[in-house]
């Protein structure tokens, strides 16, 4: 029920979050709300999210369970890997919703003011912010995080600033950036992520190493231990100063959340059977498919469901290290792709849960999806036609298709067909180039991986490959990922829609070279780069999503990849202690910020802790 107060605030607050207040001598907006196309779905004065439930009860513990290892908790530098969670203990400017895919609403600003040119930001921050140990939060520390980004930052992370030309503390609690950009919201989103670093903590620490002593923070959780590698607890602010703003209200449920980590995700899948974790994402379609025919789901003490994920995703794939000679030539990497049977491994190990991916965008309408170009697209092509393929006009891309029952011989011909027009020859059984044989180490970190990647060995090795798979621990597969010492790996892409700078980062020529940037392929194409840059500067969503899709159409042709598959739905499985909204985010679960625990039926468990 909501109190005198909040009902007459939310009668004093019926304009549109984006509703402008026009001052009489400038042309600039105010408001606490920020959408890059159109307008932001909430109206200002709102009470909490729709997806978040004010009552829910505070309390209790959870344990969830993590891969791999950590070694830092820095999340701003290129060395070490960072643990899981570490984004509970932080507040930024601005956060999005669950149900938008570019909105921002005010958090520690309680409001901006921009120009109709969209050239700067001001932040006018809450002076009620603080960090956990009371200091407040003021601008300056906004600019100090900043210009440790620019001068420490790993390259990906600097990327998504590149248009900010200048930071300026106006006060205490406003705080302006200029942009190099114009009649564009997207730098204006990417500032509004920024989270403060508190300048009297760092003045005597040095923030460019990794470091493992809990930082001093602003967010809704705070560390409260951690074992190096093995395990990392969060525990609830009780006095956290932004929790009955309307974006946290009915978030940040649980008392105590821990996660622990697993070298083998066999051991962790037991964990979890055994009670020893209370939620998981399943990634693996064997175990959804077999493993979770366990009397606790029949018994209603573990449950399991398959939630609509809406959510536009980022490629997943086999990524050439284009650095290397024998991947130079696009015929090559198209005849290794046609020997990726896909729809024999969807039969026999995916257990047909898994979509083939088609695009380096699927799941969103920014991508191709296997359709044919548009005339605006090929508007937009047209001025680089005598540097692209003539199939990037006329066909829409299509993965190759088998009949999945494994035997693969026309693939096989038309691959060794390529790959003698590439220069590679098959001599007693060896394929050849130059006198040396093709040879591909596929780098893993998880022996799930292998499951997916063994039939496409056995087929390289028929047409005289010597294929084979590395196992290394996730702190080697770090380094050998950010060295470029790899052949093959597999990648799934973060997708931040729209998409925007991080696009320079993934596909750019810039970041082919740079140590640690996303473009782990190394991919260098003049068209490719002038996609991006139209991309950044497209005015409308309507040019964005057009140009995306030319983009699209131009790595794929390319061949830099072997595209894999997706899950269009999430696949959850969670001991049945916890309750949750009836409405839940239009882009994901919900899990753990809005869900919380039943103390009636965490009681009828009896858990092993």
């Amino acid at each position: 029920m909501l109190t005198m107060p909040r009902i007459l605030l939310t009668i004093g607050l019926t304009l549109l979050l984006t509703a402008a207040v026009k001052a009489e001598d400038h042309d600039i907006t105010r408001t606490w709300a920020l959408a890059e196309f159109g307008q932001p779905l909430y109206q200002d004065g709102i009470d909490h999210w729709p997806y978040a439930n004010p009552d829910a009860p505070k309390g209790g513990s959870i344990v969830l369970g993590a891969f791999g290892s950590f070694d830092s908790l820095n999340t701003y530098v290129l060395r070490g890997t960072w643990a899981a969670g570490i984004g509970l203990t932080s507040d930024s400017l601005m956060v999005g919703s669950s149900d938008e895919l570019a909105s921002v609403y005010g958090l520690i600003a309680e409001s901006v003011e921009y120009p109709a040119d969209k050239s700067w930001i001001i932040f006018n921050l809450r002076p009620e912010a603080r960090y956990h140990d009371g200091t407040p939060i003021v601008a300056a520390d906004f600019e100090f995080s900043f210009n440790v980004i620019r001068e420490h930052g790993r390259p990906f992370l600097q990327s998504f600033y590149e248009e900010v030309a200048s930071v300026e503390v106006l006060d205490d609690h406003r705080l302006k950036f200029r942009f190099t950009t114009r009649d564009t919201m997207k730098p204006l989103i990417k500032v509004a992520s920024l989270a403060p670093e508190p300048r009297h903590y760092w003045a005597e620490r040095d923030i460019s190493r990794t470091f493992l002593e809990p930082p001093l923070s602003s967010g809704p959780y705070r560390i409260a231990s951690l074992d190096a590698g093995r395990s990392i607890t969060y525990e609830r602010v009780e006095d956290y100063w932004a929790a009955d703003l309307p974006v946290n209200r009915g978030l940040h449920n649980f008392a105590r959340i821990r996660y622990d980590y697993y070298r083998d995700m066999e051991v962790m899948f037991e964990a979890f059977k055994a009670g020893e974790i209370d939620y998981r994402m399943e990634n693996s379609a064997r175990r959804w498919a077999t493993g979770y025919n366990l009397p606790q789901v029949d018994r209603g003490q573990i449950i399991i469901e398959t939630l609509p994920d809406h959510a536009p995703q980022g490629i997943q794939a086999f990524f050439f290290n284009l650095r290397r000679s024998q991947f130079d030539d696009v015929r090559t990497r198209e005849a290794l792709g046609l020997l990726f049977d896909f729809e024999a491994i969807q039969r026999t190990v995916l257990h047909g849960q898994y979509v083939r991916t088609n695009s380096y965008f699927p799941n969103s309408d920014f991508g191709v999806g296997g359709q044919p170009p548009s005339e605006q697209e090929l508007a937009i092509l047209e001025p680089f036609r005598e540097q692209l393929p003539a199939e990037v006009f006329t066909d829409a891309f299509e993965p190759p298709r088998t009949d999945g029952s494994g035997q693969i011989r026309d693939q096989m011909r038309q691959a060794l067909q390529l790959l003698g027009e590439a220069g590679w020859q098959l001599q007693d059984g060896r394929l050849l180039r130059n006198g040396r044989q093709m040879a591909i180490e596929f780098l893993i970190v998880s022996a799930d991986s292998e499951r997916v990647i063994a039939p496409f060995i056995s087929n390289l090795r028929r047409i005289g490959v010597n294929a084979s798979i590395r196992q290394v621990d996730s702190a080697q597969y770090e380094r050998r990922i950010d060295e470029r010492d790899f052949d093959i790996i597999t990648v799934r892409l973060n997708f931040f829609p729209p998409p925007g700078p991080e696009l320079r980062s993934y596909y750019g020529s810039m970041a082919a070279d740079v140590e640690g940037s996303a473009n782990m392929a190394g991919i260098q194409h003049p068209v490719v780069d002038e996609l991006i840059e139209q991309i950044i500067h497209a005015q409308d969503l309507d040019t964005l999503k057009a140009t995306s899709r030319a983009l699209d159409r131009v790595l794929l042709w390319q061949h830099y990849v072997i595209p894999q598959f997706y899950n269009d739905a999430f696949r959850i499985a969670y001991w049945n202690r916890f309750d949750r909204p009836d409405t839940l985010p239009r882009y994901g679960t919900g899990f753990p910020t809005t869900w919380w625990l039943d103390s009636d039926k965490a009681g009828a468990l009896s858990l092993r802790r």
